[in-house]
């Protein structure tokens, strides 16, 4: 039996990963991968993640499916340089933003695209990153899923399904909002703690003082500047809403400290601890 081709622009965590996990759903694939950086292109093929690197747009376009997990700048500019997919092809973007992505797609292949975002990751990048597990009991976000075509709504359901993802719906815009809230601005505030912190103190009290809560909060600071500067981008408005809502909590306590109302303070961090009855 022909087996599925699988196209992925992009062979680091997100794209090794999914690969990694659909082999463990079903030998019924084929990987095609293309990426920028040649060294990723031998690693993966070396590790498994594809079975086959391709050197162009033009030689992925023919697959039945293609993965798009790289940088949002990125998807839209490879969205307008797709020409001649199948009319069954489903082209699946796995960018944190996706308003400006959903629009930016051209006319004539919007029905071949579902945008997605399946919300899980690490602070690593690479091919050697991939982990078969990443995508399992996570949640993925399908938006505008009313503006693909039938075919491919169906193809990335069951493509997520199979890798045991929790599937969510809503539109860009709103998915947008949210995502600036729980994952965009968690990420501005790492990077602000760590430029912080290394302003302050030198690297050899760092080491010797920094416990569990400071790595913890400080971890995704590691995470690739690139794709986080293309989407603090493209979230702009979102991401600049959820810093101020974060800062006006920051002067709550700070001025709670500074007048030194410690009831007040003790009742704010209990109002704070109730977020983990959610998680």
């Amino acid at each position: 039996m022909k087996k599925t081709q699988i196209g992925i622009i992009g062979l680091g965590l997100m794209g090794g990963s999914f690969s990694l996990a659909l082999k463990e759903s079903s030998d019924a694939y084929y990987f095609v991968g293309l990426d920028h950086n040649q060294n990723h292109c031998k690693e993966a093929l070396a590790l498994g993640l594809v079975d086959e690197i391709v050197e162009s747009i033009d030689e992925i376009s023919h697959c039945d499916i293609i993965i798009l997990t790289i940088p949002v700048d990125g998807i839209i500019a490879v969205s307008k340089a797709l020409k001649g997919l199948k009319s069954h092809c489903t082209v699946i973007d796995f960018g944190s933003t996706k308003e400006k992505i959903s629009a930016s797609i051209p006319e004539e292949i919007r029905e071949n695209f579902v945008t997605a975002h399946p919300m899980t990751g690490t602070e690593k990048f690479g091919p050697s990153a991939a982990l078969r597990d990443l995508y399992e009991e996570k949640v993925v976000v399908l938006c505008d899923l009313e503006k693909s075509g039938k075919v491919q709504q169906e193809v990335a359901k069951k493509l997520f399904s199979d890798i045991k993802m929790k599937l969510v719906f809503m539109g860009a815009a709103e998915h947008d909002r949210h995502a600036a809230f729980i994952s965009h601005m968690p990420h501005a505030l790492s990077y602000s703690l760590a430029n912080a912190v290394m302003k302050q103190e030198a690297s050899t009290s760092i080491v010797a003082l920094a416990g569990g809560g400071f790595k913890d909060m400080s971890r995704i600071a590691k995470s690739s500047p690139k794709m986080w500067e293309d989407i603090f981008r493209q979230n702009k408005s979102n991401l600049l809403e959820a810093v101020n809502v974060f800062q006006s909590e920051l002067k709550k306590c700070q001025k709670m400290v500074e007048n030194e109302e410690w009831e007040n303070l003790n009742a704010w961090m209990k109002e704070a601890n109730t977020l983990h009855d959610i998680l």
